[in-house]
């Protein structure tokens, strides 16, 4: 593998320089394990920055989260980072998970709070026994061992938040807890997420803040989950996917512009890091990157 401190990719004609990273989920069939590897090893070569690995609602993936992210560092050679919540286990099993993580090479941990078993929008109570919030996990994660922690943010608020106000100082918990870096929600307006990040450092928080990019696989899908977390749909993308229901091939190619030009617009606003959500699907991740002039570097 190539030393990841000497990497960055150059962005066209542009003349600057992004890192990527990518985002899977566990597999929970033999047809999703498939989907996933082929996805890894296509992706693979394009050396991410890391690669991130989700955890089900309630813990319920814990045990394929561990085996994904274990057999990335193993067989891919990949710097990765698992996720770890609050909900659906006790301090000790947490503690034992990420003792696991050390032991398998693992060096970075997402905190995140995590949401109720019963899915989004349920009201969230702490689990008997466990990590009450995210700052609180950070906290037990970083004295635990040498782990680098990623944690969420919200250009756009978290629903549970009063406001964006509210919402910035429960990120500065955090930071202040020992987050290393944050990972934003997925967002379509560049300039939500610029105002965001202005209110961020006026508040003192100066880790790095990852824009998260998630490409459009589908549009009905992609607006049904933005409204869950409170993520703005803008009319001009509706209108861009209108007509497209039963046109995959078109609507792929929309996608890969739309996202390229978010990531060409947040360059110029001197963004150079990108945390894409890939779904486990690789070809529209792999197509937006050879846009952006983030190619094979093995090659």
């Amino acid at each position: 593998m190539p030393n990841r401190n000497n990497i960055r990719h150059k962005l066209g004609d542009k003349g600057a320089e992004i890192d990527v990273s990518f985002e899977f989920f566990p597999p929970s069939s033999d047809k999703q394990n498939e989907t996933l590897w082929a996805s890894v090893k296509r992706l693979a070569p394009l050396n991410p920055a890391f690669v991130s690995v989700t955890y089900g609602a309630g813990g319920s993936t814990r045990e394929r989260t561990h085996k994904t992210v274990s057999r990335i560092v193993s067989e891919a050679g990949l710097k990765a980072a698992a996720h770890i919540t609050c909900v659906g286990a006790t301090r000790e099993e947490i503690d034992d998970v990420l003792d696991s993580y050390a032991d398998a090479g693992v060096s970075d941990i997402v905190a995140l709070r995590g949401d109720p078993p019963e899915g989004v929008g349920e009201k969230y109570q702490p689990y008997p026994g466990g990590y009450e919030q995210t700052a609180d996990l950070v906290a037990a994660i970083k004295k635990r061992g040498s782990f680098e922690v990623a944690v969420s943010a919200y250009p756009e608020k978290h629903p549970e938040s009063a406001d964006i106000w509210a919402d910035i100082e429960y990120l500065k918990r955090k930071v202040d807890a020992g987050a290393d870096r944050a990972i934003t929600q997925f967002f379509f307006d560049n300039d939500v997420f610029e105002t965001y990040l202005e209110r961020v450092r006026k508040a003192g928080i100066t880790i790095p803040i990852i824009p998260g990019i998630a490409p459009v696989h589908n549009f009905k899908q992609i607006a049904n989950f933005a409204a869950r977390c409170g993520t703005h749909v803008p009319d001009w993308l509706r209108h861009r996917f209108e007509g497209l229901d039963d046109d995959p091939f078109t609507r792929q190619l929309i996608a890969a512009a739309v996202a390229s030009e978010q990531v060409m617009d947040l360059v110029d606003r001197g963004i150079s890091d990108f945390h894409f959500y890939t779904m486990n699907r690789a070809d529209l991740v792999f197509a937006i990157c050879h846009m952006l002039g983030v190619r094979n570097t093995s090659s």
